[in-house]
């Protein structure tokens, strides 16, 4: 089985080549991290914006900055999340009174301590989704990457836990998403604001064979391991990448500065 993947959600949605192919169905979480610089990107793409805890402070503290010409109320009232999620731990009053008076949703889940915020937020967003459009649910992650590394490794335990999900973790750097196993993965570079610098990386388990075109170093059933080799600090050479491997990897490639 053939799966697709491409960044066109980096791309403003009226650009004809963010038109994907794909004609995946959008959906955006917020972590408590800075906003990359294309935040209202993200946001103009998504069909469902969801705010883990602390992610709200972000959206309401930063959200403003990236139109310095306007007024921060009419910022804010603009870019409302959907829904608030989490444990609660880290939204300031403020801002959650004022997004609870603007609509939107709050669901308090402190009483789980067993999952991260983002899990949280996955498996809602999930529900949401009927069964029959899973295989087009993509759900970008912003702010996923940076800071405490044991963050990072959470989140990147959430793709895995959720290895059935299209999930986009995101920086201003790079992005991350997982290449399940025993998939031949077609990735569509968008040249424009990915790249060149990429990487794959076995998740859970080492690679016995993993095989690749359109990178400057291809992997030819080539095995992959920690404490061995992993595939860092690549270079795509084409348009089009594609990968096999027999164990889940983890796919990830620069995104250019404007």
């Amino acid at each position: 089985m053939e799966l697709c993947h491409c960044s066109s959600f980096l791309l403003p949605p009226e650009s004809p080549n963010a038109k994907s192919s794909l004609s995946l169905n959008y959906a955006l979480i917020v972590l408590n991290q800075s906003l990359p610089r294309f935040a209202p990107l993200l946001w103009d793409h998504a069909s469902v914006r969801v705010c883990a805890d602390g992610g709200a402070n972000r959206v309401y503290d930063e959200m403003p900055l990236f139109f310095p010409h306007q007024q921060p109320s009419h910022i804010r009232t603009r870019y409302k999340p959907d829904v608030i999620k989490g444990d609660m731990d880290s939204i300031r009053k403020e801002v959650l009174d004022f997004y609870a008076k603007l609509g939107t949703k709050i669901i308090d889940e402190s009483h789980d301590q067993d999952t991260t915020d983002l899990h949280k937020c996955v498996a809602y967003i999930r529900d949401l989704t009927p069964d029959t459009d899973q295989s087009t649910l993509c759900i970008l992650v912003a702010g996923a990457l940076g800071g405490r590394f044991d963050h990072e490794i959470g989140n990147i335990n959430v793709l895995c836990r959720f290895s059935n999900t299209r999930i986009i973790l995101l920086s201003d750097d790079c992005l991350i998403h997982l290449l399940p196993k025993n998939h031949c993965h077609k990735i569509f570079i968008q040249s424009s604001v990915e790249g060149p610098h990429c990487g794959l990386i076995p998740i859970g388990m080492p690679s016995g064979s993993s095989t690749t075109t359109g990178l400057k170093w291809d992997l030819k059933d080539t095995a992959m391991r920690f404490g061995g080799l992993v595939s860092t600090s690549n270079i795509v050479k084409g348009e089009i990448v594609t990968v096999q491997s027999d164990s889940d990897l983890l796919w990830t490639i620069s995104i250019k500065k404007p």
